[in-house]
C-alpha cells in the first residue's frame, strides 16, 4: 500500500504543475517563471496554500485573500494525474518504461485541456514527445500488447509513421473533398507520438476508440445543444482518451473485439 500512496502523491504534485502548463502553454508564457498566483486578484499562492487537492479543500474552493471562487478543475487535474499515476504503476511496476509512460499520460492530460479551451494541441509537447517516443522504443519501452517483448525502433517507426500518415490523409482528403478543415495539424502531430510511443498496433487502436468515444460526444452535442453536423468540437480530447485506453487495456480491448460474439 505505502508505495502507491508515494506515486499516489507524486502524480498529485506533478498534476499541480499540470495546471500551471495548461494555463500557460497556450499563452506561449514561461512555466517556470513567476510562481503560481491567484487567478483572479493575482495574490501569489503561499507554498501551504498550494498543496495538491488538499488545499482547495481546506479553503472551500475560494482564494485565500480575495475569497473568489477557484475553479474545480485545478483539484480534479491534479488528481486524475494522481490517479494515472497509480494506474501506470499498478500495470507497469516501478520500471524505466513506466516512468517514462507517468510523462506520457501527463502530457495527454495537458492536451485534453488545452485542446478542449482553445483548440489547440501545442507542438511544444508532441513533437519531442514524439522523438523521445522513438528513442525510448528503440530502447526501454514494451510492445504493450506483449509487454514480455520490447517494442524496438523499427514498430516505434512504423507506428510513427501510421499515426501520422492516417491522420495526414485524412486531413487532405478532407481538404481536396469537403474543400474544408478535417483534421487539424495538432491531431497529426498527437497521433504520430502516439504511434512512435505505443507502436502501431496501438495506435491503430487509440484513432478507433477516440473517433468512437469523439463521435458519441459530437451526436451528444449537438442532439442537446443543437449544433449544427459541421460544428467544430475539438477531437484531440478524445484520441488521448483513446490512446489513455489503448495503453492500459489494449490487450484487453483486442481480445473482446476479436471474440465479440462468440461464445
Amino acid at each position: 500500500m505505502f508505495p502507491y500512496v508515494v506515486v499516489l502523491t507524486f502524480g498529485l504534485v506533478v498534476g499541480s504543475f499540470l495546471n500551471v502548463c495548461i494555463h500557460r502553454l497556450p499563452l506561449e508564457k514561461s512555466i517556470v517563471t513567476p510562481p503560481s498566483s491567484c487567478p483572479h486578484c493575482h495574490t501569489r499562492i503561499k507554498p501551504w496554500d498550494n498543496i495538491p487537492v488538499l488545499s482547495y479543500m481546506i479553503l472551500l474552493g475560494k482564494c485565500r485573500h480575495c475569497r473568489e471562487r477557484i475553479p474545480i478543475r485545478y483539484p480534479l487535474v491534479e488528481l486524475l494525474n494522481g490517479l494515472l499515476y497509480v494506474l501506470t504503476f499498478y500495470k507497469f511496476g516501478l520500471t524505466p518504461h513506466s516512468i517514462f509512460y507517468m510523462v506520457f499520460v501527463s502530457s495527454l492530460v495537458v492536451i485534453i485541456f488545452i485542446d478542449f479551451d482553445h483548440m489547440i494541441i501545442p507542438d511544444v509537447i508532441t513533437i519531442p514527445g514524439a522523438i523521445a517516443g522513438l528513442i525510448a522504443g528503440a530502447f526501454i519501452l514494451p510492445d504493450v500488447f506483449n509487454t514480455t517483448e520490447k517494442l524496438g525502433i523499427v514498430s516505434s517507426l512504423i507506428g510513427l509513421a501510421v499515426g501520422f500518415g492516417v491522420f495526414y490523409a485524412i486531413a487532405f482528403l478532407g481538404e481536396k473533398i469537403l474543400k474544408k478543415e478535417a483534421m487539424g495539424g495538432g491531431d497529426i502531430k498527437l497521433m504520430a507520438m502516439t504511434g512512435a510511443i505505443l507502436g502501431w498496433k496501438a495506435v491503430l487502436m487509440a484513432m478507433f476508440a477516440g473517433s468512437f468515444i469523439g463521435s458519441i460526444y459530437g451526436i451528444s452535442v449537438m442532439i442537446i445543444k443543437g449544433k449544427h453536423w459541421q460544428s467544430r468540437i475539438p477531437f484531440g480530447p478524445f484520441l488521448a482518451i483513446g490512446t489513455l485506453l489503448s495503453l492500459y487495456f489494449g490487450k484487453e480491448l483486442l481480445y473482446l473485439y476479436l471474440h465479440a460474439g462468440r461464445r
